[in-house]
């Protein structure tokens, strides 16, 4: 059988600037994929040995630049496990309504993204960058800022929520249940869309387990698995969400399980605001300083359930900086799932399985 291999990126507008990808194709049909990573590597989990523990959260944001502030928190909360420092019962309902807005706005992007991507039309990117700016907005007015926030400190986070900011939160999660119905009704109803997302890129159950995908590739495949629920953190087991999951495992499903995780965080954030109202603590952190107290646990291993998927941090500790820290990156796992995903598959295909697995390739190469 004679191969005919083609290089796709690492400058293409769908794999996202800087992902590069080797396939092997017979006549259309795709027998090999091979990502090629690194022209994105920054070298972030050897930069932050080299810094104090509150020196690096401005590096953690780079890895997702689409949600940095998930990455912010995952660090910080590494740094408090080895510092043994308890987060307050509002600081963490505050952090919890922060992360799930970040959670949206995340969600929103992709959306924009795949639509794009796919060549459906300009009007699905346009809508997500939209309605995602209504949510940078309220990260804005909560942190101070627009794009990198900065703004998680041991213990809490850096201010408390301005006086109107509950009002324009929920006042947004009404408009946000709005536009996800007409998301629905002018994305799904498509036939192009559906004929390209249907019945393709399917990742069997058994082999999303084996392969170690997480978040929506792994419970579009019909595994009930988020970090919020199997192992949770903050005061996510006092409130009603579900794990939304679907069984068909191929790209619509990945795209749906999105639709339904975003209508799940507005729940959240209602109900945080709730549980807010009667909440024990300060909202506020610790101030930053150069000297940190002394950690108590030499190694610290913090899970958490990122936009993209299960993050994970691990960090040796010394008095004053990381000695060692490494992360699990979920789109680094997810994208290794590429070939066994699009094999089989034309080569039109592989574009919009990329673009389902939502990857942020500053993430994947760290």
């Amino acid at each position: 059988m004679a191969l005919t291999r083609i290089n796709i990126g690492p400058v293409h507008p769908s794999t996202h600037g800087v992902a590069r990808l080797v396939v092997d194709l017979d006549g259309d049909t795709i027998v090999k994929v091979e990502p090629h990573v690194g022209y994105l590597h920054r070298g972030v989990e050897k930069l932050v040995e080299t810094r104090m523990y509150m020196q690096n959260p401005p590096y953690m944001e780079k890895i997702d630049y689409v949600a940095p502030m998930s990455v912010d928190e995952l660090y910080v909360a590494t740094v408090e496990k080895a510092m043994g420092i308890e987060v307050s019962e509002k600081a963490a309902y505050a952090r919890m309504i922060l992360l799930e807005l970040q959670r949206i706005a995340s969600h929103l992007f992709w959306i924009g993204s795949v639509t794009n991507d796919l060549g459906q039309s300009f009007t699905g990117f346009m809508w997500g960058f939209r309605d995602r700016d209504v949510i940078l907005r309220l990260l804005e007015e909560a942190t101070g800022q627009r794009m990198f926030y900065v703004n998680m400190r041991l213990g809490g986070v850096t201010r408390e929520f301005p006086e109107d900011f509950e009002s324009n939160v929920l006042n947004a999660m009404k408009y946000m249940e709005k536009r996800i119905k007409s998301y629905e009704n002018f994305i799904e109803k498509n036939p192009i869309f559906i004929q390209r997302m249907k019945g393709v890129g399917v990742l069997r159950i058994e082999d999303a387990i084996n392969l170690g995908v997480t978040g929506h590739v792994l419970r579009a495949s019909g595994v009930k698995y988020d970090v919020r629920k199997n192992n949770p953190y903050y005061q996510y087991e006092t409130l009603n969400f579900h794990t939304k999951i679907l069984s068909y495992g191929d790209n619509l499903s990945r795209y749906r399980v999105r639709i339904m995780e975003i209508e799940e965080s507005i729940r959240i954030i209602r109900d945080s605001f709730f549980k807010l109202q009667s909440a024990q603590g300060s909202m506020v952190g610790m101030p930053v300083k150069l000297i940190s107290p002394k950690p108590i646990n030499k190694i610290s291993i913090v899970n958490r359930e990122l936009p993209r998927g299960e993050g994970l941090m691990y960090m040796v500790a010394e008095d004053q900086k990381p000695y060692r820290l490494s992360m699990r990156a979920p789109t680094f796992i997810n994208l290794s799932a590429l070939n066994h995903i699009a094999r089989g598959h034309r080569l039109s295909d592989l574009f919009a399985i990329f673009a389902t697995l939502d990857l942020v390739m500053a993430d994947v190469d760290r």
